[in-house]
């Protein structure tokens, strides 16, 4: 079994690995996975990687195949203050991902705090209970969930609705390059819908769109916590949305639009 979530491949491309795999669909990927190899590029992409990171946006056009993947990105708006990133992804020559990012100017150092604490932040992973299977993920074999992610879960991964779990990744994101902070981020946070799941799975896909992600500041450490919930309204829109933590409390929020349709 491999050891990584991806492999590079010496034409340039990805090769994604059993760990990324989702699902929904054995030959298909997590959205989390594609996503934090994007936002790897982002972080790396110059001039301008010193800026933070502020907002995120994935774009799922088509399931995204478990082969090998072509990565492009570019800066769409330059600035010393401001910088627009975009993506895309393809398998071959189809388009199955687009993405963007916002890199801005940090707020200067030594203005007082301002607005109420964004949330309140959640007992630490120790306090967790680890589990490998909940409501999204009850397929056998590896998977992003299953062999790709350590789980350390505060409310009952079996229930229905609200949840809070800290997730880390169990192997390097390539092979000797660990993660960094906001690759663990970007991959955890398309778990919301899992994590929150309003319907069962045997019965109902509600499969995520999209990914938005907006930080207040950047991630630290290994551990990545969602505290998320899904929002369903007959003849609306379905949505997931998480708060993001890291050790220190929380640092962002995530949103997922999400298809919902009997099986």
């Amino acid at each position: 079994m491999a050891d990584s979530i991806f492999t590079p491949l010496e034409d340039g491309r990805f090769e994604p690995t059993e760990h990324a795999r989702g699902p929904w669909d054995p030959r298909a990927l997590h959205g989390g996975a594609p996503a934090a190899l994007i936002a790897r590029a982002f972080e790396r992409l110059e001039p301008g990687a010193e800026l933070p990171i502020a907002r995120l946006g994935f774009e799922f056009l088509k399931p995204i195949p478990l082969a090998p993947l072509t990565l492009s990105t570019t800066i769409m708006r330059a600035g010393r203050r401001v910088q627009e990133l975009a993506a895309e992804l393809r398998a071959g020559e189809e388009l199955i991902c687009r993405a963007s990012a916002l890199r801005i100017q940090p707020v200067p150092a030594g203005l007082p705090s301002a607005g109420p604490t964004p949330a309140k932040a959640m007992p630490g992973p120790e306090q967790g209970k680890a589990a490998v299977e909940f409501s999204l993920n009850r397929a056998a074999g590896a998977s992003l969930a299953t062999t790709g992610m350590e789980m350390s879960w505060l409310t009952d991964p079996w229930d229905r609705g609200p949840g809070q779990v800290w997730m880390r990744l169990r192997h390097p994101f390539l092979p000797d390059e660990p993660a960094t902070p906001l690759v663990r981020l970007v991959a955890t946070a398309d778990f919301g819908n899992g994590v929150s799941a309003e319907l069962p799975f045997d019965e109902y896909l509600f499969i995520n769109a999209d990914l938005t992600i907006h930080l207040w500041r950047a991630p630290q450490g290994e551990w990545i916590g969602l505290d998320a919930h899904t929002l369903l309204y007959d003849d609306g829109i379905g949505i997931a949305e998480s708060v993001l933590h890291d050790a220190s409390g929380p640092i962002g929020r995530a949103f997922q639009t999400l298809v919902v349709q009997p099986r």
